[in-house]
């Protein structure tokens, strides 16, 4: 069966918002106050907790590595406790999923995210269940880049590999379509369209509303 597998963060939904205040719990508890910046510095918050800690360490004089260990498992914790109150599904995400669904192809989630923490946001969400599988950072031994993230989340919905594809918007992606040898998609309306750009997926959309027919025009 023909599938699509989408990333969470950043090409579903934009949780950007809610990352950074998790991040910004961190930084407030070593009485450094809020280092991120919810607009600024949303690219960085889409490649996840370890890019925020270091990235608002980086700011501060006297912080390493070290200091990203001992805080990710508190950012994990302050983002389980508020997970939703900033983020939003991009316009028209699930239109297409439905549509795509509606064309015979089954859909699934690759992220990672923890596979804990993505069921719980979609759940809250209300759109977990549109989905047929759910991969996340700690399902398996391995994790994207590596292909049997994608394979696997393929596998879950009841899919073929070799007709599948990936929609994405980061070179994670990026990099993950290519070790499992199907195309991308990558979406441009988050906040690193540039960077999107430049990694020369086989298809990039503007919106959901593309979509379908690029799936179709790629793998039938």
């Amino acid at each position: 069966m023909r599938t699509v597998i989408f990333d969470l963060d950043g090409t579903l939904a934009d949780t950007s918002g809610d990352l950074i205040a998790a991040a910004n719990t961190c930084f407030r508890g070593l009485g450094l106050g809020d280092l991120l910046d919810p607009a600024a510095d949303a690219a960085t918050a889409l490649r996840g907790g370890r890019a925020m800690l270091n990235l608002g360490f980086s700011r501060i004089e006297g912080f390493g590595e070290a200091d990203v260990d001992a805080q990710y498992p508190i950012l994990l914790a302050a983002y389980a406790t508020d997970i939703d109150t900033h983020t939003v599904l991009y316009p028209g995400a699930m239109e297409a999923v439905e549509k795509l669904k509606t064309d015979g192809y089954a859909v699934g989630i690759a992220t990672n995210k923890p596979e804990g923490l993505a069921e719980t946001l979609m759940q809250s969400l209300g759109v977990r269940d549109a989905f047929a599988s759910l991969i996340g950072a700690d399902t398996l031994p391995v994790r994207k880049p590596d292909p049997e993230h994608h394979f696997e989340a393929v596998r879950r919905a009841g899919g073929d590999p070799k007709r599948s594809l990936l929609v994405g918007d980061t070179a994670t992606d990026r990099n993950t379509s290519r070790n499992a040898g199907v195309p991308s998609v990558l979406v441009t309306f988050g906040p690193g369209r540039d960077d999107v750009l430049k990694l020369d997926p086989e298809a990039t959309i503007d919106s959901f509303a593309e979509l379908p027919d690029v799936v179709a025009r790629l793998i039938g």
